[in-house]
């Protein structure tokens, strides 16, 4: 009975959380219309979740400072973050949000066969077919003929997709420490640090000089935050398979939230993909489910 509660309020926390990233990178779309870019949304997002992330530790009286071959592996898949996260937030400048969301989503896909061609797991024919669909979807919602499409938009959300399908494949098989939270707040501290230097080196720290561009810049990371830390605690609650199959709530999130908020609206063909590529995700990560916990 207290298990099957655990597992019910995992499975709520991550549905909340899946609103909860649709609603950063909304709101991230908010700041943009302020005057801010990608660059300072994204080397401002890391820095609240490492904080709160050390005080948790600290608090708990766990260790901070991981094992050095796994604070290593950890800090260069904060490096990748920087990447993807990058990326996804370039995206969001060039493509409507849902649209930008629901390619950044393929990276249960890209996780699948990177795993299956590093030999660590076996690739399933569903996987394979929830792959054609996806993709087929993904026609649907982005456009088949691609016309009036920002190419670099897509672009971009596709290598956020393989990014967080790297950090995804490589985080829970490489580091052997026990607690997330430590290669979480390694990721987040490397990622925070590296965008300042890119910042300082490369780029432009332009805050937003409007007042609804305030909210949105305020909002996304505070949001982002949330719901970056509240990932760890659901995989610990329900672990990383549920969590992922309850995570592809988000695009259908991102359709509801852009039209709030940006008065963005899709079309009903581009809806009806965005539905195709949640199904296809939804059914491969619950057959991969069952054949990892050998459900019947």
């Amino acid at each position: 009975m207290m298990e099957s509660r655990k597992e019910i309020l995992g499975i709520l926390l991550v549905l909340v959380i899946g609103v909860g990233f649709a609603m950063s990178n909304t709101l991230a779309g908010v700041a943009y219309t302020g005057g801010t870019d990608a660059l300072t949304v994204s080397t401002a997002r890391f820095f609240l979740p490492a904080g709160i992330l050390l005080i948790i530790l600290l608090v708990s009286g766990k260790k901070v400072l991981m094992p050095s071959r796994d604070g290593i592996i950890a800090a260069v898949l904060g490096v990748i973050t920087v990447g993807y996260t990058w990326a996804l937030l370039s995206a969001i400048e060039l493509l409507p949000v849902p649209l930008a969301v629901l390619v950044f989503y393929l990276f249960p896909v890209f996780t699948t066969f990177i795993v299956a061609a590093l030999g660590w797991e076996r690739l399933l024919r569903i996987n394979i077919i929830a792959a054609f669909v996806a993709f087929a979807g993904l026609a649907l919602a982005l456009g088949i003929s691609g016309q009036g499409l920002n190419l670099l938009g897509v672009f971009y959300a596709a290598i956020a997709a393989l990014g967080l399908a790297v950090v995804s494949a490589v985080s829970g098989r490489v580091i052997r420490s026990g607690d997330p939270r430590q290669a979480t707040l390694y990721m987040a501290t490397t990622a925070a640090l590296t965008f300042v230097a890119i910042t300082i080196f490369f780029g432009e720290f332009r805050l937003p000089t409007t007042e609804t561009g305030w909210w949105g810049f305020i909002g996304s990371n505070l949001v982002y935050a949330g719901a970056m830390i509240g990932y760890f605690v659901a995989i610990s609650m329900i672990g990383p398979g549920k969590t992922t199959l309850y995570s592809n709530i988000e695009p259908l999130i991102a359709i509801g939230a852009a039209f709030l908020l940006l008065g963005q609206v899709l079309s009903p063909l581009q809806i009806l993909g965005v539905f195709v590529v949640v199904g296809a995700l939804s059914l491969a990560a619950r057959a991969s489910l069952k054949s990892t916990n050998g459900e019947r």
